[in-house]
């Protein structure tokens, strides 16, 4: 049985996308196995909906982590919606360089910026004339 180019080819891309499945899902296991080595109480982590905590304590038999999302507010969940774990990273700026930037002036009339117009305002200050058509009533 000869084999075309063609064929040829189909079987190595197939053979490329099944090299980086296996690949792809021997790194998803290694991260996950990291992860839960750090899922330990105490640790400060995310949950996949957002929900931020300290983990108080860990059941292994029913997978459940209790969190304490504020003092004294503890919340159960199932221990694979641990997300990631919160580490305290100090972040250094670039250079020592320390511009203060000035914060916009506020209107003194209310909490509007100076440098926006307001809703109808002109930008160049001119007051707008009206016509005089629009104004007049018809009494007829």
């Amino acid at each position: 049985m000869a084999f075309d180019p063609l064929t040829i080819g189909m079987l190595a891309i197939l053979a490329v996308l099944i090299f980086f499945m296996f690949r792809n899902g021997q790194k998803r296991k290694r991260d996950m196995e990291s992860l839960q080595s750090q899922v330990v109480p105490g640790a400060e982590v995310m949950t996949n909906f957002g929900l931020y905590g300290t983990i108080l304590a860990i059941d292994e038999g029913d997978n459940k982590v209790q969190l304490e999302t504020s003092p004294g507010n503890v919340v159960t969940v199932h221990r694979q919606t641990i997300a990631r774990v919160i580490t305290d990273e100090v972040v250094v700026p670039a250079d020592d360089s320390t511009e203060t930037v000035a914060a916009p002036e506020l209107n003194a009339d209310h909490a509007t910026y100076a440098e926006n117009p307001e809703f109808g305002e002109r930008v160049d200050g001119t007051e707008r004339t009206t016509n005089d058509s629009r104004n007049k009533k018809i009494d007829e």
